[in-house]
């Protein structure tokens, strides 16, 4: 028993003298080491905002200005670390060895990761939406706030917070209305109303309403013959973040346009013929 315990007691003062031999030797090394990494980190974090602002005054824009500046964070921090453990006495020769052998087991193991980086690099590299462009996919809307490596995040109109992985979006089917929507309205109208009139004064309305962009003209127009009414199309292009409640909005800007003009806006009628009994006879 007092045999295992000085055996116990030899292996802890062991790792003791080697504690205090490597902050004896290191000590000075270590400080250096965590001072160097301190400054790395703060150098990086000022020279990627320098560079996303360099970018973006080029005309570069957001997203590609972004990732530039991510990168020569990374590229900086990576350098620093190296810096760091040789300051230590640490080489990074057998870490950039067991990196490489471990690549194809992470490679196999993470092939999800993997390929939502590729696509949000794809992504970034040719640009079909950018940061505050409103786009639609897997049946998800919204407008973009950020683009990174991994994944997209959009933010619909309800203020709903959505991440999309990267790879779900290279190789489908995506809808980019920029910052403007098309409205497609409709409203019915009497066989008997004046329809250039009634055209006119909706087109009138739509120009002063706050919700319809400017960059585009209202288009109204026929669309069909109905048993009851003429059926008129409205097409207006608004904001894509206020798409729903500019909708509600602008129903209601044709309905009192409607009223206050005195124009009929009928609903379905059928004639129904009673025909007598005594007739029938």
């Amino acid at each position: 028993m007092e045999q295992e315990l000085k055996q116990e007691f030899e292996q802890l003062q062991a790792v003791y003298d080697t504690i205090i031999n490597f902050f004896v030797n290191y000590s000075f090394q270590l400080f250096g080491a965590v001072i160097i990494l301190i400054i790395g980190l703060i150098i990086a974090k000022k020279l990627s905002k320098g560079v996303q602002k360099l970018c973006e005054s080029k005309g570069i824009d957001i997203t590609l200005s972004r990732f530039i500046a991510n990168v020569v964070k990374l590229l900086i921090v990576f350098m620093v670390g190296i810096i760091c453990l040789n300051k230590i006495g640490i080489s990074v020769t057998p870490f950039l060895a067991a990196i490489g052998a471990l690549s194809l087991g992470a490679g196999l193991a993470l092939q999800g990761l993997l390929s939502n980086y590729g696509a949000g690099l794809n992504i970034i590299l040719t640009r079909p939406f950018v940061v505050g462009d409103t786009i639609s996919v897997h049946g998800v809307s919204g407008q973009v706030q950020d683009i990174l490596l991994a994944n997209t995040i959009i933010t619909s109109e309800d203020d709903v917070r959505i991440t999309i992985p990267n790879k779900h979006i290279i190789g489908e089917i995506l809808h980019n209305s920029d910052s403007v929507s098309l409205l497609e309205l409709g409203v019915g109208v009497s066989y008997d109303s004046d329809l250039e009139f009634v055209i006119s004064k909706l087109k009138e309305a739509l120009l002063k309403h706050q919700d319809v962009s400017e960059s585009k003209q209202p288009q109204i127009g026929i669309t069909a013959f109905g048993d009851s009414s003429v059926d008129l199309e409205i097409r207006v292009w608004v904001n894509s973040n206020i798409l729903n409640s500019a909708r509600f909005a602008i129903n209601m800007t044709i309905w009192n346009t409607l009223k206050t003009n005195k124009v009929d806006i009928p609903f379905p009628q059928r004639e129904v013929n009673l025909i007598a009994q005594n007739a029938m006879q």
